[in-house]
């Protein structure tokens, strides 16, 4: 498997995610203070901890992707490590975060990093147990994963329609990734396929490779998103 990423990306945005972090924890430590020595300003005070809480939820994003080793992107290469050779990964060089690309088609990866039991009920993902603390201030919530990977997806989509013919277009799925060890997932009704880390390549292996993309299908599409350099 041959794997493109761009480190610069990664090392800008760990710097954002440490710096919106240090900033949130300076504003929440000023509204406290402002509530205990100047509690008549009481409007300022819970001002300055809603714009502190909300700039930690942006550095808990930005953590969480870049800030943390292992990070996503180095998660979904080991989990695909030992994969076929005629596969390609790309971290950060195509119009989605993670895209792998090969004869059984092109994988539009979605990692999530939730604790605890996700189930699917009622047309809607549910996130079950965990730490409630870690999960308010250091984990997103499992929001609406169906509505990431269809905007994904489309994205993607789009970039393909704008190189190649439509009768070119290859088949792209989208596929949920459950990178934490500790959650336990029941997904069998979900609207798409979605496994643990440890099962992402056998789910990819599964889908035959005859007549899905042939070498020269292989060849157009990662023309598109090899980067020249993986410094830029």
């Amino acid at each position: 498997m041959k794997i493109f990423i761009i480190e610069k990306l990664i090392r800008r945005n760990r710097k954002i995610g440490q710096y919106v972090t240090f900033a949130a924890l300076g504003i929440l430590a000023g509204g406290m203070y402002i509530s205990f020595v100047y509690p008549q300003q009481l409007l300022l005070s819970w001002g300055a901890l809603v714009v502190g809480f909300l700039l930690s939820q942006v550095g808990i994003y930005y953590g969480n992707r870049w800030g943390k080793s292992p990070r996503p992107d180095e998660q979904l290469t080991t989990g695909l490590k030992g994969i076929d050779s005629q596969n390609t990964l790309y971290h950060y060089t195509a119009p989605v975060p993670h895209l792998l690309v090969g004869p059984t088609g092109v994988w539009v990866l979605i990692p999530y990093q939730q604790r605890g039991k996700i189930t699917y009920e009622k047309g809607r993902f549910r996130q079950r147990g965990g730490n409630f603390f870690l999960r308010l201030f250091g984990q997103e919530g499992i929001g609406r994963p169906e509505m990431e990977a269809t905007g994904q997806v489309q994205d993607l989509l789009k970039s393909l329609a704008k190189s190649l013919p439509e009768d070119q277009m290859p088949p792209v799925q989208g596929v949920l990734v459950f990178t934490n060890e500790k959650t336990e997932i029941d997904l069998e009704n979900a609207p798409l396929p979605a496994v643990s880390i440890k099962k992402l390549k056998e789910l990819v292996r599964k889908k035959p490779k005859d007549g899905v993309l042939t070498q020269e299908d292989l060849r157009a599409i990662n023309q598109l998103y090899t980067p020249a350099s993986t410094e830029e």
